[in-house]
């Protein structure tokens, strides 16, 4: 009896961790028994220091409530990274990269190794590193694996495609 209320109690905490991991695009989307419709609006790519990341606005439909991502994918060798943001965190990684950029004007001189980022509850990180006085910006799309952080040619690339998507999803909304 003991080491059934011990291994029932694991299970349940084995699935609230498992819960904690799965992304709000996934909750949101994979709701069984409706229909879920997903509508892609194409935005501008990111030009990275290798390559380019792609990026669109996805508006899914879930048993006729909506909600809209913003998607950021990038190809590697051998599968496709992708991040999807929900619209309430769009608005505070703006608000972070507000506070990041003005910080990197300091840290930027520094010839020690200096990190500064931003996370969301998902585990997509934007922010830069500062390596021999040079500022590289980074955005992490998956909290877990490899490969998946790209790095970004400047900061304004990123601020601007994030109020793009904002302006978007807000345009998408009023509909």
């Amino acid at each position: 009896m003991v080491i059934a209320v011990v291994v029932s109690g694991m299970l349940v905490q084995a699935q609230d961790e498992r819960k904690d991991q799965i992304s709000k695009f996934e909750q949101f989307s994979s709701k069984t028994g409706v229909i879920v419709k997903f509508v892609e609006y194409e935005m501008p790519n990111i030009p990275l220091n290798f390559g380019v990341a792609e990026t669109e606005v996805r508006e899914v439909i879930t048993g006729g409530e909506v909600q809209y991502f913003y998607r950021i994918s990038k190809d590697g060798k051998y599968d496709t990274k992708i991040a999807s943001i929900a619209y309430e965190d769009l608005l505070e990684i703006k608000k972070a990269y507000y506070q990041l950029n003005a910080e990197s004007a300091d840290d930027g001189g520094s010839q020690n190794y200096l990190e500064n980022k931003f996370i969301t509850d998902d585990g997509f990180q934007v922010g830069y590193y500062v390596s021999k006085g040079k500022i590289t910006w980074f955005m992490k799309l998956e909290k877990f694996g490899t490969g998946t952080t790209i790095f970004i040619k400047d900061g304004v690339t990123i601020i601007s495609n994030i109020e793009a998507s904002i302006s978007k999803i807000d345009q998408l909304r009023s509909l």
